[in-house]
């Protein structure tokens, strides 16, 4: 078992908040010193309350996905011998009403771009990594929503 932290700070200063015109601007902070910047989405909250340029919790849900995602898929990749160069996946998500009635990510597609150094691996080989990556993505492990990876953009 592993466990892991992360601190999530935000002050209210002197911003009157009754008014619900507050700033939805906050850090997250990580065990490494790491802080980010992070806000409500500006399509949820809207501007000015929300910071466009800061990561919101929908954006970050992705990219946890599709970087747990790259990470095994990487790893797997090492394992045949492919040496990648580079990955590169323009991942999104989608919020919407689930089975529950309430609004939930629904939906995540990874469209991973891949390249290989010498021969590229043929298109059953990229299927059979991704498809391992998934199945031990402990984050797609973790949740409700549909991943699954656009295999228009890997082959």
């Amino acid at each position: 078992m592993s466990e892991y932290f992360a601190t999530v700070e935000w002050k209210r200063g002197s911003q009157v908040f009754s008014d619900k015109k507050y700033s939805r601007a906050h850090e997250w902070l990580f065990e490494g010193g790491v802080v980010v910047p992070a806000s409500s989405s500006p399509h949820i909250v809207p501007l000015p309350m929300s910071v466009a340029e800061n990561v919101d919790p929908e954006e970050a849900f992705v990219a946890a996905i599709s970087s747990c995602h790259m990470l095994f898929f990487l790893d797997f990749a090492s394992r045949k011998k492919l040496i990648v160069e580079q990955y590169t996946d323009n991942a999104f998500g989608t919020l919407a009403i689930g089975p529950n009635g309430k609004q939930m990510m629904t939906e995540v597609v990874l469209r991973p771009t891949v390249t290989f150094v010498g021969e590229r691996p043929s298109s059953e080989v990229l299927k059979a990594l991704h498809h391992q990556s998934h199945e031990a993505c402990f984050i797609a492990n973790s949740v409700l929503t549909e991943v699954r990876v656009d295999e228009a953009f890997c082959f």
